[in-house]
């Protein structure tokens, strides 16, 4: 999601030692590499589809997994949040290992933050966001734009393990966020809450829908409208190919709507729609840059392409769609 600052902390401090203790408790052997095997990189799933620690989907109810049973006051710092709670993960990162720069494009992510809460961190562990630093402190919490593009270097010797938790937000987490600090924001006159195990807090409330079978026309205007609106003005008259053959999907996905909705007899038109328009814009949107300096063709394909159907062509292709990952 993108943000008006590189990063916003919220003001909630977590016992660090506590959420330790209960991570130590599950095991070593509980730890899976990173599913696109990056360096130094490891996680251990809390919240999955259908509670599947093995399931790396972005489509289907987020459950709670065996290993976040296991730990009371970590559940209780989730809940804390305010947050319809989506994927969540303990992202680890070994020492004198980094998070190499990348922009969290994927659709998933477009209307979603990224809490991070980190749990083992060192001062040297730096997270950088756009043209921002900063670093997070153990029990802190935070937020960042992911759309920019960022990194995590880890000089220490020891491994960083953040919580990482995606969401819409809530109720709760909205007046959070309206007391939050930006990054470089003094601190003197701002104060965050501390979050103790026996603090009473409501239940978890977790994300049952996620990814539309079909996407509407407003939600496809929405992501065409801000993709061209991030687009670096450019002379090449290949933006304005780009423009019209937009605007023919567009149409055309208002009038399928109209016939089928997002129901199953129509998805083969819309899928063959969308094929269309990736094929129309492959050549031109190759000239178009993003102000996050991502190319506007495989941002489109990877935010827009890939999930605005639910049929058997896309799914092939999901497994791979969200490679910006690495928390």
């Amino acid at each position: 999601m993108r943000l008006q600052v590189p990063f916003i902390q919220l003001p909630l401090v977590f016992d660090a030692a506590a959420l330790m203790g209960e991570i130590a408790a599950i095991g070593e052997g509980s730890w899976r590499p990173h599913p696109q095997g990056y360096p130094g990189n490891s996680m251990l799933p809390l919240v999955a589809v259908h509670g599947d620690p093995g399931n790396e989907a972005f489509a289907g109810p987020m459950l709670p997994t065996p290993y976040l049973a296991q730990c009371p006051y970590l559940t209780h710092v989730i809940a804390s949040l305010g947050v319809v709670i989506g994927r969540t993960r303990l992202m680890r990162l070994s020492g004198h290992a980094e998070v190499t720069t990348h922009v969290d494009q994927g659709y998933y992510w477009t209307e979603r933050m990224r809490v991070h809460v980190p749990i083992v961190t060192h001062p040297s562990v730096r997270f950088d966001c756009g043209d921002a630093s900063t670093h997070m402190a153990a029990g802190e919490c935070w937020i960042f734009d992911t759309w920019r593009p960022h990194r995590v270097l880890n000089d220490a010797d020891v491994s960083r393990i953040h919580l990482v938790v995606d969401t819409v937000g809530g109720d709760g987490f909205w007046e959070l966020f309206a007391r939050g600090r930006a990054h470089d924001a003094p601190r003197a006159f701002w104060q965050a809450r501390k979050v103790s195990a026996g603090d009473e807090s409501a239940a978890c409330q977790f994300e049952a829908v996620n990814v539309p079978d079909v996407i509407s026309p407003w939600e496809l205007n929405a992501h065409l409208g801000m993709l061209f609106s991030d687009t670096i003005p450019h002379p090449h008259p290949q933006l304005e190919v780009a423009r019209l053959h937009a605007g023919q999907l567009s149409r055309t996905w208002r009038a399928l709507w109209a016939r089928h909705g997002d129901g199953v007899d129509g998805r083969h038109e819309f899928r063959a729609a969308m094929n269309r328009f990736a094929a129309d814009v492959r050549e031109c949107g190759q000239f178009l840059v993003l102000r996050n300096d991502a190319n506007w063709y495989d941002a489109t394909m990877t935010m827009l392409a890939k999930f605005a159907v639910n049929d058997v062509s896309a799914v092939t292709n999901r497994k791979a769609e969200e490679v910006s990952d690495r928390g």
